[in-house]
């Protein structure tokens, strides 16, 4: 089973999930007659986020792929790495941030899919496959989830992409302060903010903020050099002191009881959470970044001492076919090709990807005539102003981030 937060469960059911993800997958199961016989003699074991490792999507891909066993963990990605550094050997796959690749696959964990054994890999968004000439290569998803520039084998098959922003209570918060980073640093919101406890992205948010507080100018928060990390941990050290921060959040639920209740009026949020909250009756938004958002993407990547290669592949496939995507899509993310607006409600797909008003009763918060906060995919993503990226000064980094929780 899943170890997921019960909060986000009781969430889920409210979601896309009251269609059946088997029912329209066609595309996956005449994609996959191929591996049958093996499937039938495989099991998967995957772990990751609960942004993805959702009970229902796997007994949907057991359902409709035949393999033997589904079994899945929720953690966050440091506790992972370090798992999976120190010689596990309990999973198929990790369902990876991209910006974290780097720290198993030049130990050599991952065994690549080959794109050709991917038959939803069609429809692919140009994100994936098309750098930027906005960032250096391996700075954009386009550098981390490929072997090599021939792109034909992938470290991790993307499976759900966003780009993060501030959730806040508009009631409780001017519009205008939470579309900047800064804000989560700012003095009026003392003791009342939040933020993700993954030193990687934590650090990226405090560089975000210092840029704009004309503190720092560092052109990719990603990757800062050494004076851009003891800067930008001195600034945290300075805060947490100050008593600046609520909550350092890495749960699901913790996020949505902290907003849902006040305590926390403004954080370093997941969009789904921003969701939740709204669901419950309580007001809460999802800033549009001045200075843009933090890009990211999870994806499927298979561990090289699994004994069930073929059944990750097929995870992998069954992600990218269309149904699984319509429940995450509709707690804000996005899925990395167009499958999932063939079997997605039009009128939801407009919402969620196109900018469209809602159309509709209301459902989880959403009235008749809201607007998706940010608006279209094509202007959230064009508003990006970096990607998740395992930054060269990894070690110093989680060095000053020890530093930081102990003072």
């Amino acid at each position: 089973m899943t170890n997921i937060p019960l909060s986000r469960r009781n969430f889920l059911r409210g979601t896309a999930g009251t269609m059946a993800l088997a029912a329209s997958g066609l595309p996956f199961l005449g994609a996959q007659q191929a591996f049958a016989a093996d499937l039938a003699s495989q099991e998967l074991r995957t772990v990751g986020l609960s942004v993805t490792v959702q009970d229902r999507i796997l007994s949907e891909f057991k359902a409709a792929s035949g393999v033997k066993a589904v079994s899945g963990k929720a953690d966050i990605f440091p506790n992972t790495q370090t798992e999976l550094l120190s010689g596990s050997t309990a999973y198929d796959c990790w369902e990876i941030i991209a910006e974290r690749l780097p720290s198993i696959v030049q130990t050599g964990l991952v065994s690549p899919i080959e794109v050709s054994a991917l038959q939803n890999w069609t429809g692919i968004a140009d994100s994936f496959t098309k750098p930027s000439d906005k960032w250096e290569p391996r700075a954009q998803i386009t550098g981390q989830i490929w072997t090599d520039e021939s792109q034909t084998a992938l470290n991790m098959a993307p499976t759900v992409y966003n780009f993060d922003s501030i959730g806040f209570r508009p009631d409780l918060v001017d519009p205008e302060d939470a579309a900047m980073w800064s804000s989560l640093f700012d003095p009026k919101f003392k003791g009342k903010t939040g933020l993700n406890v993954d030193p990687l992205i934590a650090f990226g948010q405090a560089i975000m903020a210092m840029n704009e507080l004309k503190l720092l100018d560092v052109k990719n928060p990603g990757n800062p050099d050494v004076a851009s990390i003891e800067e930008a941990a001195k600034f945290l050290i300075s805060k947490k002191k100050e008593g600046q921060f609520r909550a350092l959040w890495g749960d699901f639920g913790e996020l949505v009881n902290l907003l849902a209740s006040g305590e926390m009026v403004i954080a370093d949020a997941w969009q789904p959470a921003v969701m939740a909250v709204k669901a419950q009756g309580v007001p809460c938004s999802y800033a549009t970044m001045k200075t843009g958002y933090r890009g990211w993407a999870i994806g499927v990547a298979p561990m090289k001492s699994s004994p069930n290669l073929e059944a990750v592949t097929a995870y992998a496939d069954f992600w990218l076919s269309g149904p699984p995507a319509v429940a995450v899509s509709e707690q804000g993310y996005y899925s990395p090709n167009d499958k999932v607006k063939a079997v997605m409600a039009p009128e939801k797909y407009a919402f969620w990807y196109e900018g469209a008003p809602w159309v509709g009763a209301e459902e989880r918060g959403i009235k008749e005539g809201d607007l998706r906060d940010g608006g279209s995919l094509a202007t959230r993503a064009a508003n990006v102003a970096y990607w998740h990226q395992w930054p060269d000064e990894y070690d110093l980094l989680m060095a000053k981030w020890d530093e930081f929780l102990s003072a």
